[in-house]
């Protein structure tokens, strides 16, 4: 029922997992953070996407501006929400 599959960051969300575990709880005043990363990495050429690559953008400036359901479930837990354009 999620947008990315279980494992599907394989060893790095291992060693995450595995990290968050042995910590028990967060450092005092860690802020909780979502990290959006998008490119224009040519996918959609190849007609993999279902979108064309102009949505990219659209997407991402969206996430910048706070207007997006992801924006409001980070203010519902208090994350901040990082958006990286690594196009």
């Amino acid at each position: 029922a999620k947008t990315k599959p279980r494992g599907s960051l394989g060893r790095l969300e291992w060693l995450a997992c595995r990290l968050a575990a042995a910590a028990g709880a967060p450092p005092e005043g860690l802020r909780k953070a979502i990290v959006i990363m998008g490119a224009d990495h040519g996918v959609a050429d190849e007609g993999v996407s279902a979108y064309p690559a102009e949505v990219t953008a659209q997407m991402l400036a969206n996430f910048a501006r706070g207007g997006a359901a992801i924006n409001a479930l980070a203010r519902a837990v208090d994350a901040q929400v990082v958006v990286v354009d690594l196009g």
